[in-house]
């Protein structure tokens, strides 16, 4: 192999690698997400871990963060939660933050 090659193939490498970390880190997201979701909702057990498997579904039905924002936003609109669309939005980039740091520690 030449060179070149050494060099494409750490490239491919390193974006396959930082292409999976971060689908990990998404989906503990979304489960500590659903967690902190489920505990503003009054949810506890088995109620919360159904919910918790709700918002990680959630995620699915589109690309990026907004399917889970508005599975939150509806849901806690629905209950009465007093959650601004801001501090949603702050709780799921703290807990992306929190997520990849448990990834990268091998936890």
């Amino acid at each position: 192999m030449t060179t070149f090659d050494d060099r494409k193939n750490t490239a491919e490498n390193k974006f396959a690698h930082d292409a999976e970390l971060l689908f990990k880190a998404h989906a503990r997201r979304n489960k500590l997400l659903g967690l902190w979701a489920a505990t503003l909702l009054g949810k506890a057990g088995a109620d919360a871990d159904a919910y918790v498997k709700e918002v990680i579904a959630s995620d699915f039905e589109e690309s990026g963060d907004e399917d889970v924002f508005r599975k939150l936003r509806k849901d806690f609109d629905a209950a009465g939660v007093a959650e601004s669309d801001d501090a949603i939005r702050r709780q799921m980039q703290a807990l992306l933050g929190q997520a990849t740091s448990e990834i990268q520690q091998g936890r």
